[in-house]
């Protein structure tokens, strides 16, 4: 092996790179302005339909409480809803998305609250359908204001004070950091987009260094020099992980801008106090909410880069060394379109809840760097189980690496008929 020849194949496969326009598109266009510009678009549009979702009237319906005209009559005066008749079929116009939501209200409702008996109203929606549990939420908001005004009436009638029907109160008061925060919103989007990134920045270079060598001509020339074999697949395998480390730069830094810009635009709407209202924001001294942009650990994501390095090589291998197998180029798409699953899956199993990383996790190649990627951000340290992760990562790539090599100095491999 000779470090030189190394060198002089890897600058010479550099400079054909920056000269072939689609190579720069994938390293440096994708990265840094299409991926942001598509995240950044697609929080605005989703936004957007919520908001409209949650400033339309939703339509309910009343089924029963004929006997019970104050709760009816309130109910339709409540600003926040559209009450209706209740059809036939309104199990179905819930379904078709024609009411929102169904309240049944108990035949002598008003009456059982008046002799302080139990009765229940029953709430129907649809659930994963957004608008739906919009309106059953308005509707519970609605009732949970009926029982205490019931309440507070009891306990006058009964001379008792308000406070002994409700001994203590409860306040929440978030006490995580905010790089815990955004390392819990954002921790697990991040490192599946760098893992995803870092496979496609190398598979456009690997076919055309290896299949598209083929079917140029050009590899027989370039193994009748001097270079020996493994020079030659180092160098090309170098240029391979330079192409995917550029990528996960620049799409790192473009997500870190769009991400710190998104987030000041919307603290200075006053949009993130009401989207953190449930726990993403600090509680002020009297109780209100106290919007605070959420930040990641910027030592957190070095470590995240230093992950995706053995990962990124890992990747480089084996799409060079599958490339290397192909007779052309699309022979050679065909075999690594498959792998994309083989990587997507593990990543995206790394964004379900209630996968934490254990000691076999951190065995599994690509979801071992997904879960700890997203335990850095959130500025959480395992040291023990990211030494396993990077040591199991950096000896798959080095058989990976080994194979490649093994591969390319195999005749009958890279010159099938």
């Amino acid at each position: 092996m000779n470090a030189r020849t190394i060198w002089v194949v890897y600058c010479k496969e550099l400079c054909e790179a920056l000269r072939d326009r689609r190579t720069l598109i994938s390293m440096f266009l994708v990265p840094a302005v299409i991926m942001p510009a598509i995240v950044f678009l697609f929080g605005a549009a989703t936004h957007k339909i919520a908001q409209k979702a949650r400033e339309e009237t939703p339509v309910v319906a009343v089924l029963g409480g004929d006997d019970s005209p104050l709760v009816r009559a309130a109910l339709q005066a409540h600003s926040g809803l559209a009450v209706q008749p209740a059809p036939a079929d309104w199990r179905d116009a819930i379904a078709q998305k024609r009411l929102r939501a169904v309240v049944e209200i108990p035949a002598g409702f008003e009456a059982a609250l008046a002799d302080q008996r139990p009765a229940q109203v029953n709430l129907f929606f649809y659930e994963g359908e957004f608008k739906s549990g919009f309106a059953v939420a308005e509707l519970r908001r609605f009732f949970v204001e009926q029982r205490e005004q019931a309440l507070a009436a009891r306990l006058v009638a009964h001379d008792l004070p308000a406070g002994f029907a409700r001994p203590f109160e409860i306040s929440t008061e978030n006490v995580a950091p905010p790089e815990k925060v955004g390392g819990n919103t954002f921790g697990g989007f991040i490192p599946y987009v760098l893992i995803l990134l870092s496979f496609a920045g190398v598979i456009y270079p690997a076919i055309d260094l290896m299949a598209g060598e083929k079917e140029r001509g050009t590899l027989e020339t370039l193994l009748s020099s001097p270079a020996a074999r493994s020079d030659l697949v180092l160098g090309k395998f170098f240029l391979v992980l330079t192409v995917s480390l550029t990528t996960v730069a620049c799409s790192l830094a473009s997500m870190a801008g769009a991400l710190f810009a998104g987030g000041l635009a919307l603290v200075g709407s006053g949009r993130l106090a009401a989207g953190l209202a449930g726990g993403g924001g600090v509680s002020g001294a009297g109780g209100a909410s106290v919007a605070t942009l959420p930040t990641l650990d910027p030592v957190g994501l070095l470590g995240v880069v230093g992950l995706v390095v053995p990962l990124a090589v890992l990747f480089a291998a084996a799409a060079l060394a599958i490339s290397s197998f192909a007779r052309s180029q699309k022979e050679a798409q065909t075999y690594l379109a498959p792998l994309s699953m083989v990587v997507l899956l593990p990543a995206a199993a790394g964004l379900l809840p209630g996968v934490e990383l254990d000691g076999l996790l951190a065995l599994v190649p690509v979801l071992n760097v997904a879960l700890a990627c997203k335990a850095l951000v959130s500025g959480v340290w395992p040291w023990g189980q990211l030494a396993l992760i990077f040591g199991s990562t950096c000896v798959y790539a080095g058989v990976a690496l080994a194979a490649c090599v093994a591969m390319f100095r195999r005749e009958s491999v890279l010159f099938r008929s």
